[in-house]
């Protein structure tokens, strides 16, 4: 079946700008936002966003194949394109009319980038003790705190931030904020292990100012869940894309390396190998593809915003980011282990693929985060059980 064009243009994307340039992007260099902007030629950016927002409205199977593709050329590419979905998903569901014509139209139209303010050092993966304030000041809200992680966030044209109510400790808002309001600081980009084509950065905020109305409607923390659905999925979705690449790198290597006067490639050992890690890429596909129509079901309804909050995180969601992220360090480790020696230094491309894909099982909860939330909202609720 021939690929939609949209998909075909990710692909050329792909070949032109990705691949054989991996010392490139695997850089500790300023972010290559040229290289950015070329994929905005294509007519895809924020693929995702409502049809009402002058956007594609494409869905999140959609996205699973986009970026399948984009992360077989990059992961951190892939990453910093689709990681404002968790952004801009938040506030087209818990926005007024108002708030999403004046954020979510001009970053369609500018090819721009969003970013969320969630995570702060100190509480870590226990995001009810985070310590930035919102505080009602009149018809404003004052912003004070400091986040650790937030991808893209220097060069987005807007924040969500996530911050308890100074008058109400209990209670938790998600507010937008253009990044050019004063008391925004960026303190430092931070040095990453894998992803090196992203950027994600410690950000302050001090005595920073928006309207009330940019507060979204509902529970800041379970917002911020909500959000997390798609970028979860698409976070797992990178480990197939990664995966793919390994397996034909394999292929590229068995074709020329000789054992015992043989290619490697007809070596039965290296064949079941291969056969094993072709398993692992489908099952993984396949389950991206399932979470993914899963989110798209509850996209659909009238109620998606309400049904959203009541499911918060989805199960599917969860699944698949532990699933793929535990697959595709097993078929990159193993990867790397059939260059032998040379798998192991930087003169093949297989080390940039295992600095990469281990990143699946870390953002947005790491495995362990994931498997006590799994177990208290799954497993012990008997009625909640598959």
């Amino acid at each position: 079946m021939r690929e939609p064009e949209h998909l075909r243009a990710v692909q050329r994307f792909v070949r032109n700008e990705l691949l054989g340039h991996e010392t490139e992007l695997d850089t500790r260099a300023e972010m290559p936002l040229p290289l950015y902007s070329r994929f905005a030629e294509t007519g895809l950016m924020n693929w995702w966003l409502p049809k009402e927002q002058g956007g594609l409205g494409f869905t999140l199977e959609d996205g699973v194949r986009i970026v399948n593709a984009l992360s077989y050329g990059d992961a951190g590419v892939a990453f910093t394109l689709f990681i404002p979905v968790l952004t801009t998903s938040m506030v087209t569901l818990y926005g007024d009319d108002e708030l999403r014509s004046r954020f979510l139209d001009p970053l369609m139209a500018g090819n721009g980038y969003a970013a969320t303010l969630g995570s702060e050092h100190a509480a870590g993966s226990e995001l009810a003790r985070i310590a930035t304030t919102a505080r009602r000041d009149g018809d404003e809200l004052v912003l004070d705190g400091a986040k650790a992680y937030s991808t893209d966030s220097d060069f987005a044209q807007f924040l969500v931030v996530v911050a308890r109510s100074a008058e109400s400790p209990d209670d938790y808002l998600a507010v937008v904020v253009p990044r050019d309001t004063p008391g925004i600081t960026v303190d430092k980009r931070w040095e990453m292990v894998g992803l090196r084509s992203s950027a994600t950065y410690q950000v302050s905020l001090s005595g920073v100012r928006v309207p009330a109305a940019n507060a979204l409607r509902g529970h800041g923390l379970r917002l911020l869940e909500v959000g997390l659905n798609a970028s979860r999925i698409l976070i797992a979705t990178t480990a197939v894309g990664i995966s793919r690449r390994a397996r034909d790198l394999c292929l590229e290597y068995a074709r020329t390396k000789q054992v015992k006067g043989a290619p490697l490639i007809s070596n039965a050992v290296f064949a079941g190998r291969l056969a094993q890690i072709e398993m692992q890429i489908e099952v993984m596909t396949n389950q991206c593809l399932a979470a993914a129509r899963e989110y798209d079901a509850i996209m659909a309804r009238p109620d998606a915003a309400e049904e959203f909050l009541r499911q918060g995180t989805m199960k599917a969601a969860m699944t698949t980011k532990m699933f793929c992220g535990q697959t595709g360090w097993q078929v990159v480790s193993a990867a790397s282990e059939m260059f032998g020696g040379l798998g192991y230094t930087y003169e093949m491309p297989v080390q940039k693929l295992l600095r990469d894909v281990r990143y699946v099982s870390i953002v947005e909860g790491g495995d362990d985060v994931l498997r006590e939330l799994l177990f208290a909202r799954h497993v012990v609720p008997v009625s909640k059980r598959a």
